[in-house]
């Protein structure tokens, strides 16, 4: 009778568990971004921009920074727009994104990604880029909610 009570209690302790894990994600939210950034590289590179976040109808600043290394050169401009998911208020926008590609531009081209931080908020990103850019690198991308 004792196992029985104390597999019970090991079983309502998991489902509480579940069911607290799945109310927290059943309550983050989504919202948009937007944002323009200016890369230069010569092997090592860096980039910078700002733009703004638009979370429960109110919009926040953004101001975003980052270096990457590998296989690039050139200089561009890119404007980026998406949407950010996994958040429960707007500072959970802040934090490191990483990511690994490659691409170029010469004059204008696209890109697409989709990039998570620390906190586990996800850009999903759509650019147009315009300039000289040709890079096959590891870079991180640095976002701070103002």
């Amino acid at each position: 009778m004792n196992i029985s009570s104390g597999f019970r209690s090991v079983a309502f302790a998991a489902i509480a568990a579940a069911g607290i894990g799945l109310a927290g994600a059943a309550h983050a939210d989504s919202g948009t971004i937007r944002f323009s950034v200016y890369k230069a590289a010569f092997f090592i590179g860096g980039s910078g921009g700002e733009g703004t976040l638009t979370f429960h109808g109110r919009h926040y600043p953004v101001s975003i920074g980052g270096i990457s290394g590998g296989l690039a050169f050139g200089a561009s401009k890119t404007y980026f727009q998406g949407t950010v998911r996994h958040i429960r208020r707007a500072q959970d926008v802040t934090g490191v994104y990483g990511a690994a590609g490659g691409g170029g531009a010469v004059g204008k081209g696209a890109q697409m990604i989709v990039m998570t931080n620390e906190k586990g908020a996800q850009l999903e990103l759509s650019g147009k880029q315009v300039g000289l850019q040709v890079n096959a690198d590891i870079s991180g991308l640095s976002i701070t909610v103002k």
